[in-house]
């Protein structure tokens, strides 16, 4: 216990040494203020990142952080079924202590159980000892992991400031990714955040071009401006940069019923008390991990010495004025193709197989010092023939982790029914990560050809050369029964908080983690009206008669529900959870449909003149539709708006399709 104390204290110490010595200390404390009751916390995120290595972790309590059981040292290269082994048997072993202590021992303690009894306060209740025995937890240690993303974090630390200062984000903000991916631009969880900034698909759509072909979520430099787009976005709608913060992890929404709970500015009372289905352990330190990130961050010879960090790569940047085949180009630049993908990792492995060129407008960026000329110079090598106007057409679909079938046909403009029958699937929720699905554009697959006897064997078909042979799939996922994409973990959990979300309600609010509507059931059964529902939507999302929604609200018929109203719900067939999911779904894919197709490139703001009409000026002025005009401006009552009213738009601009 002494030991685990005097480490925090030390913390403690050091932090006022920081704090004081640090010029900038009192405009971080206004920007993200770090109360007192939070310090445990901060510290314990501190002795994480900086003192404990991947190959050992803490068992303590998960509400509580001061309170640390033991430090666990792990066999090398553990898996993670080792360190769950591990872990749980010391787990077991002190909610035996706590549950002794709290049935009211008090003599004849053991070592241990003195040692145990001492964490907690003199006063402490034997009801408080029992709870404490299930919220023992483990943490994995992760001082190697953030010393290498302090050393990567130099590579790109110059544009992160220049954007962020650029957009008006607070440059502190550039340690959020030591706390998602360690700067890491090849991080993935298994909900399909994505790259140093861990965006999700869906959030990341809104800012840049994830597809099949691009995924810009995986280009440091594009998805840093994208990341102070949608940090600006979060303070906008919260007012401050904890909640803001917070709702980089646990989604707008769930930010915004906390502060209407607890108070805006209540921070410490929402991490310490919120409560809801998914703000978890890492909802809830997401905030502080980031304090103590941000303090290690800006003082890394204090807890690394000798840490250098990598310098930035001088890159040559140019549009490419065609689509492009890639191996055309890597002998047009003379260089390889490897470190064409190194240095362009937002492109996907459909270029690389052949199946897609380069897009027309990609900005390549290649080291200056690996290339023998200038990029405009070895771009006049291409030859006529490998510059083309349009796009090869798309032949095939690689299941990615966390696909439906749904979102593949809205991504490539065609049907569910038209994919479950060119490639012959029984069950259009079965399917898994790896998988090759045939497209319209492939047309019908072969129908094999009888065997006859005696007859000579038939030549295999071959396939177009624009056709790439399919992806190889590992052994186990080739011969394991078909599963719904998504619903395996990985077997390591990499990062702190990327891979948090492994429920179904997770990977739904992951998908809408920058849409602050609330999509929650009230206590008394009643939810508020979003824009693009009906009656007839709650209606089969409660397995029920629309009727019956009008009986009990005192709806006449046809009588429209409008947006902002309360409706009340009859729950009598599915649960709370079950609609909540079915309605979020709805929400997820029409978001998804529309930012496959459009992208936001920054807000404008309006100042409403007499006789003007909210929604005249966003369906007609300014092309936005009232969904998403309505997330940004989610405090607003778009049934009464006052001359003088600032409203914010979304400045939209339409993808070209790859």
């Amino acid at each position: 216990m002494q030991q685990m104390t005097s480490k925090f204290a030390k913390y403690a110490v050091l932090t006022l040494f920081l704090v004081a010595a640090n010029s900038g200390a009192a405009g971080n404390e206004a920007l993200f203020p770090r109360p007192k009751a939070l310090e445990r916390d901060v510290n314990f995120w501190i002795s994480i990142f900086t003192e404990y290595s991947t190959r050992e972790g803490v068992l303590h309590d998960n509400r509580n952080l001061a309170v640390v059981y033991e430090k666990i040292v792990l066999p090398e290269n553990a898996s993670r079924r080792t360190r769950n082994r591990l872990s749980k048997a010391r787990r077991e072993y002190y909610q035996k202590i706590l549950r002794a202590l709290a049935n009211g021992k008090r003599d004849n303690l053991s070592a241990q159980e003195y040692r145990v009894l001492e964490m907690w306060p003199a006063d402490v209740s034997d009801k408080e000892l029992l709870t404490a025995a299930s919220r023992i937890r483990f943490q994995l240690g992760l001082s190697d992991r953030f010393r290498e993303g302090l050393k990567r974090s130099g590579r790109w630390r110059n544009h992160v400031n220049a954007e962020f200062s650029r957009l008006g984000v607070p440059p502190e903000l550039a340690a959020l990714p030591h706390v998602e991916s360690s700067y890491n631009p090849d991080a993935r969880s298994h909900v399909g955040a994505s790259g140093i900034w861990q965006f999700t698909r869906s959030t990341g759509r809104r800012f840049l071009q994830v597809d099949h072909i691009l995924d810009e979520r995986n280009d440091p430099f594009l998805a840093t401006t994208a990341a102070a787009k949608l940090l600006a976005y979060n303070y906008s709608i919260t007012g401050n940069w904890p909640m803001a913060i917070t709702a980089y992890n646990h989604g707008l929404s769930g930010a915004r019923r906390a502060m209407r709970q607890y108070g805006d500015n209540a921070y410490t009372e929402i991490l310490r008390h919120y409560k809801s289905r998914t703000f978890g352990f890492a909802s809830r330190n997401f905030y502080v991990a980031f304090l103590a990130a941000m303090q290690i961050d800006q003082n890394p010879q204090a807890y690394f010495p000798g840490l250098v960090p990598d310098r930035p790569v001088d890159y040559a940047t140019m549009l490419l004025p065609a689509y492009i085949p890639a191996d055309k180009l890597a002998a047009a630049l003379k260089v390889r193709e490897r470190d064409l993908a190194r240095h362009n990792p937002a492109i996907q492995a459909t270029v690389w197989q052949g199946s897609k060129h380069l897009p027309l407008n990609f900005e390549l960026r290649m080291p200056n010092n690996m290339l023998s000329d200038s990029l405009p110079a070895l771009m006049a090598n291409l030859s006529a023939d490998a510059r083309f106007d349009e796009q090869l057409p798309d032949l095939f679909h690689t299941i990615r982790r966390g696909d439906t079938l749904s979102q593949i046909a809205d991504e490539y403009r065609t049907r569910v029914s038209t994919l479950v029958a060119l490639n012959n699937l029984g069950n259009s929720n079965r399917i898994r990560a790896g998988q090759q699905l045939r497209l319209p554009a492939a047309g019908p697959a072969p129908v094999p050809t009888p065997v006859v006897v005696a007859a000579a064997p038939s030549p295999a078909p071959t396939l177009p050369a624009s056709v790439p042979p399919p992806a190889p799939l590992l052994a186990a996922i080739a011969d394991a029964p078909a599963i719904a994409v998504g619903e395996v973990d990985d077997e390591e959990a990499p990062f702190v908080f990327a891979d948090q979300f492994g429920s179904l309600i997770g990977s739904l609010q992951a998908a809408l983690l920058s849409d602050p509507s609330d999509y929650t059931v009230a206590e008394d059964t009643t939810i508020e009206v979003q824009p693009l529902e009906t009656l007839g939507h709650y209606a089969d999302w409660l397995g029920i008669k629309t009727q019956r929604l009008r009986d009990i609200n005192g709806l006449a018929f046809r009588a429209p529900v409008v947006v902002g109203q309360r409706i009340k719900l009859d729950l009598g067939k599915v649960n709370t959870e079950s609609f909540e999911n079915l309605r979020a779904a709805y929400h997820r894919q029409q978001q998804d449909t529309f930012f496959r197709n459009n992208t936001i490139t920054g807000v404008t703001e309006h100042v409403v003149r007499s006789g003007e009409s909210v929604w005249i000026l966003a369906l007609r002025t300014y092309d936005v539709p009232v969904w998403l005009f309505r997330q940004y401006n989610p405090e607003l009552d778009l049934h009464n708006v006052q001359r003088g009213a600032r409203l914010n738009f979304p400045i939209l601009v339409s993808n070209t399709p790859g």
